[in-house]
């Protein structure tokens, strides 16, 4: 049997990373896997371009046309939203035409439209879609935030998203019944990557009598380790303590940065060094941090994140919402003791007080609690690290083949 995954990018984002991780851990336990993008950056021969660049383009900027017309030319959130209108024919890819089941991942912005779905389905295709946020539960939007609009047994409508063109049959609800027709006929085995994430699709009528799993995503705890390899001044890091925090984009306004600097701000100023990873567009907020910090930049090799994670003593998430925060993942693997926000997939990693702190939403009183308590040590390295070993590699690729081998 052979497996192509799906996804818009091989790096782009942390879908693209869990998904290329998927990718190399299902080779790795000699199944027959590929995977297809629309823009590929890495050097994994198993990764392959769907098409060239420009062609790409061309369902992206259509279907956000259609956002936008929908939206009343309104600007507004206009890249929050998804409609999968349109998207490449990857029906016909040979990739995916010879294969026997198809992953879907984070196929959105262009790449995939529900037609296309359901052509693959009416193929014969084995479908299985890890979702990574919220938006395969709900009409449009990738995260509900606080609108619980797709609860409603009509489904979503009057779309909070949608500015100037919010009503009974926007853009939100269609969409949203033309999800429930493919649901009702393409059999897809939709994977969850956190408790949190399929309870809210139990939540959604969307999602009725669909057959969901639950399987975090993969990270390859081996690369992590829990003893520094080289001295902090090699590492380009200051003596004492260290809270880590990083993200794709830092500024991100899910990723809750200045939430994070509230909270740091609530300590002793001498107590640790903040180190930051990854871009940021916007940096200003980081000039109302009282406690010294370390802007790291964009980490590309896996060695040097890795080395980092290990010099840190607590691992730090402000994040507003999260499927499943893979920092926490990898700063546990590595024995740092996570803190964060309890506000989505961080208590399938986290064990309160225990492998890491839960702070309430969003309580940066208690969140600077949960970085105390983390500086002092709680939890031994070798402890958070055992905790991280449900995530590894081979223990989810093997869960994916169970799913796989039933076809």
């Amino acid at each position: 049997m052979s497996t192509v995954i799906i996804n818009h990018s091989d790096s782009r984002g942390g879908a693209s990373v869990v998904s290329l991780r998927l990718l190399e851990a299902l080779c790795a336990a000699g199944h027959d896997a590929t995977m297809l993008v629309a823009h590929k950056a890495g050097d994994n021969p198993c990764v392959h371009t769907a098409c060239c660049t420009a062609r790409s383009r061309l369902p992206f900027l259509a279907e956000h046309l259609r956002i936008f017309a929908g939206n009343g030319f309104n600007r507004a959130d206009l890249f929050k939203v998804s409609i999968a209108t349109d998207g490449l024919p990857l029906h016909r890819h040979p990739l995916v035409r010879n294969a026997d089941t198809v992953i879907l991942n984070w196929v959105n912005q262009g790449m995939l439209s529900l037609d296309c779905i359901a052509r693959m389905a009416a193929d014969g295709k084995r479908l299985i879609w890890t979702m990574h946020d919220m938006w395969n539960l709900t009409g449009i939007c990738h995260h509900a935030g606080t609108c619980t609009g797709f609860t409603r047994q009509q489904g979503c409508s009057h779309c909070p998203m949608l500015h100037a063109r919010a009503g009974r049959s926007d853009l939100s609800a269609r969409t949203w019944r033309r999800k429930r027709e493919l649901y009702s006929r393409a059999g897809i085995t939709f994977v969850a990557v956190s408790n949190w994430l399929a309870e809210k699709c139990r939540c959604s009528p969307l999602m009725d009598g669909c057959r969901i799993e639950v399987i975090p995503n993969a990270f390859p705890i081996d690369e992590f380790h829990t003893t520094p390899r080289t001295v902090r001044k090699e590492a380009g890091l200051p003596e004492g303590r260290i809270v880590l925090m990083g993200a794709a984009r830092l500024d991100d306004p899910v990723k809750g940065l200045p939430l994070a600097v509230e909270a740091l701000n609530r300590l002793d100023p001498a107590s640790a060094t903040a180190v930051f990873f990854g871009n940021i567009r916007d940096a200003s907020v980081l000039e109302k941090l009282r406690m010294p910090f370390v802007m790291a930049g964009e980490i590309s090799d896996r060695s040097r994140l890795a080395e980092l994670y290990a010099h840190a003593d607590v691992v730090l998430s402000s994040s507003l919402y999260e499927t499943l925060p893979g920092t926490l993942v990898e700063g546990q693997a590595a024995g740092a003791f996570p803190v964060a926000f309890d506000s989505g997939g961080q208590s399938d990693i986290i064990s309160h007080r225990t492998t890491g702190y839960l702070a309430r939403p969003y309580d940066t009183a208690d969140l600077a609690a949960g970085i105390a308590m983390g500086l002092e040590q709680p939890a031994t390295a070798e402890t958070l690290r055992s905790s991280a070993e449900r995530f590894r590699a081979s223990e989810i690729a093997s869960r994916y083949l169970r799913i796989i081998d039933e076809a």
